[in-house]
């Protein structure tokens, strides 16, 4: 393997780690003192615990390792690799934060006080939800219902956060049937909650990996092109389009840069056609969506006629 990309896959490893802190400090000091059901394996654990008393990590784990063998020939095991590093850290994780939520006499220590059971939630969420993004932009996954989420995904252009959707309210809705949460009155109340906490979670998780995988389109006109061209896919390592454009108003040839990249690289990208050329007319707008070799892949399915 080569330096590069020892280094890559250690700096996913780090930000996997730092997202599962997140998604452990979230879950365990905002939603887990106040009874509220999320949705997933950590849901599933939570209601677990509430009626049994069984703790939270321990079911999460046992579930995550069954889910983990299913889909390994699916996924692979480059992808797994992070999940499974990902599921004993979070199990000690959940183990370690919760030894200090947990209060003397057994309840949980309650971070924003009595009453404030929605605050907490949109708080706890918020974290959690990012969190799940950070883990997903860096090739890994909290396990669970994550994996099929991934699964789907691989196969068709659904995105995480719908499919977290269709899998978080099955498991939300079980409350309604669980005498434990109590009367009728406070299990509808449980799913509402249930229910809100999976649309923050959700909208989060979407909401920061399309803003990290936002892309952009560059028009550059500039009489420097071959410089600000070879600068760009040496600095970048982007490939880009040289255009045949023609002047109106001058009636001379021109040539346009045409390149396509990710929003964060956008003041790299002008900080190099500055310096190369002051003079440059650059146009910068967002695109819908970009596919194909070092963007994002085309799921789409293939019928087998075309194929032939």
């Amino acid at each position: 393997m080569k330096k590069q990309e020892i280094l890559y896959e250690v700096k996913d490893y780090v930000n996997i780690t730092l997202g599962l802190l997140l998604y452990t400090f979230g879950f365990t000091f905002f939603l887990l003192p106040y009874q509220i059901v999320t949705g997933g394996i950590s849901g599933i654990g939570a209601i677990v615990f509430y009626t049994s008393g069984f703790p939270v990590q321990y079911t999460f784990f046992i579930i995550n390792a069954i889910l983990i063998i299913l889909a390994l020939k699916i996924l692979g095991w480059k992808f797994l690799t992070k999940t499974i590093y990902a599921t004993f850290m979070l199990t000690i994780f959940l183990e370690l934060f919760q030894d200090i939520v947990i209060q003397p006499d057994g309840t949980f220590y309650k971070l924003l006080g009595e009453n404030n059971d929605f605050m907490s939630l949109l708080i706890g969420c918020m974290m959690t939800g990012t969190a799940l993004a950070i883990v997903f932009l860096n090739n890994g996954s909290t396990g669970g219902t994550d994996i099929v989420a991934a699964v789907l995904n691989k196969f068709h252009n659904i995105s995480l956060g719908k499919a977290l959707i269709l899998i978080d309210v099955c498991i939300i809705s079980s409350c309604l049937f669980l005498d434990s949460f109590g009367t009728i009155d406070l299990r509808c109340r449980k799913v509402v909650f249930g229910l809100c906490t999976m649309v923050i979670e959700c909208l989060m998780l979407d909401y920061v990996m399309y803003w990290q995988r936002q892309s952009v389109q560059f028009l550059i006109f500039s009489k420097k092109y071959q410089e600000i061209a070879y600068e760009i896919t040496r600095v970048t390592d982007h490939t880009l389009t040289i255009l045949d454009g023609h002047g109106y108003y001058t009636g001379k040839p021109t040539k346009v840069i045409c390149l396509l990249a990710k929003k964060r690289e956008s003041l790299l990208i002008f900080r190099i056609v500055k310096t190369i050329d002051p003079n440059a007319f650059v146009s910068q707008s967002s695109v819908i969506g970009v596919y194909g070799e070092g963007f994002d892949p085309i799921k789409v399915n293939i019928k087998k006629e075309n194929k032939k």
